[in-house]
């Protein structure tokens, strides 16, 4: 008599077979999760952010991914634009890193 075998199962010596199917549905479903939960968000992020790196011109107000908020002065084609933070001084940044686009008036509030 073995504890470790179900006496039922030695005695058929044929294993119980799940749908051949089932397998292939769970990957389609996960599939469908992942995709809805992390790579239709992540494209919408990214398609918003370059409609807002269009979007940029002149005299906008803008803050940068490193926290500095200023005022678009010069946009250039290649892919820069300058910030004056101030009267004085002005930054070069890259278009990628402006994070938003802030109402009018943002600078003087602040």
């Amino acid at each position: 008599m073995s504890f470790f075998i179900s006496e039922a199962a030695a005695a058929s010596g044929a294993q119980a077979q799940g749908n051949p199917y089932s397998l292939i549905i769970m990957l389609v479903v996960f599939g469908l999760i992942f995709y809805f939960m992390i790579l239709r968000p992540q494209q919408k992020r990214t398609k918003e952010h370059k409609k807002l790196m269009d979007s940029i011109s002149k005299g906008d107000e803008v803050l940068t991914s490193g926290g500095l908020v200023g005022r678009v002065s010069k946009v250039s084609e290649t892919g820069y634009v300058v910030i004056a933070l101030n009267d004085t001084t002005e930054i070069t940044v890259k278009r990628d890193f402006v994070a938003a686009i802030l109402p009018k008036g943002t600078m003087k509030a602040i």
